[in-house]
């Protein structure tokens, strides 16, 4: 029998706690919401870090930059409590102006160290130039942030000093996946695709009316599911996997 082109996860308690980095929101959902309702619902505790809170976010209104991060802000925790996520943090990073620095490295290294995951969910940090509405560059600049904090920062104790002086001991993540990348493994969402669809409702500011949306997500996971190589009428997520360890 031919071998699927890629691997189907199947959870067996190997994640505890995972923890989600991506620059806006909204990244989660369209990347991986479907695959967070799944996580919870085995018992996994989800947390989300948002670098941007969207300020510059593409609707029409002349909301200020404050006023429209306080409205994505909220969207986003709608849409994480959805799927069962409770934590949700925005680091307050300018939309559209995030740059892979170290002070951004300290900062997610803070927050895995913090939460102890054993999964970093981020973004592509390599543009795609076969989906380019992927390679934004806060997507890049934040994926090669979280994976630089995941290794060596977060796991290195002579890493940011004072990370370890204010209580942060050093954690090893053993396990990335990336969102937006070549994939090498799918997450069978078949039964929590409503919920991803709920999750992205919540964005109505992106959104609007969501005249649709239902039918553009359901296309991609169909897709996705026959790269897996799953049997009719099955819907997934892609990940690229990559072990840390």
């Amino acid at each position: 029998m031919k071998k699927p082109a890629l691997d189907i996860f199947e959870f067996t308690n190997q994640f505890k706690r995972v923890l989600c980095v991506v620059a806006h929101p909204d990244d989660i959902d369209f990347g991986a919401a479907g695959t967070m309702a799944y996580l919870t619902s085995q018992g996994c505790e989800v947390a989300y870090v948002m670098v941007t809170s969207g300020d510059a976010g593409g609707d029409d209104s002349k909301l200020s930059r404050r006023k429209r991060a306080q409205v994505r802000e909220r969207e986003q925790r709608l849409a994480a409590s959805v799927v069962g996520v409770k934590a949700v943090a925005f680091l307050g990073y300018r939309d559209g102006l995030v740059e892979s620095t170290l002070e951004l490295r300290k900062e997610i290294a803070q927050k895995i160290r913090a939460f102890r995951p054993d999964l970093v969910i981020t973004q592509n940090p390599e543009r795609n130039w076969e989906r380019i509405y992927a390679s934004h560059p806060d997507h890049m600049a934040v994926g090669d942030a979280t994976i630089k904090a995941v290794y060596p920062d977060a796991r290195n104790p002579h890493a940011f000093p004072r990370l370890l002086r204010n209580g942060y001991m050093p954690h090893t993540v053993p396990e990335v996946w990336v969102t937006g990348s070549q994939p090498n493994l799918a997450v069978d969402i078949t039964k929590y695709f409503d919920f991803k669809v709920a999750a992205l409702r919540e964005h109505a500011s992106q959104i609007g009316d969501g005249s649709g949306l239902e039918d553009r997500l359901k296309s991609w996971a169909i897709s996705n599911a026959e790269a897996a190589g799953m049997k009719k009428n099955r819907l997934a997520e892609t990940f690229r996997r990559i072990d840390t360890l």
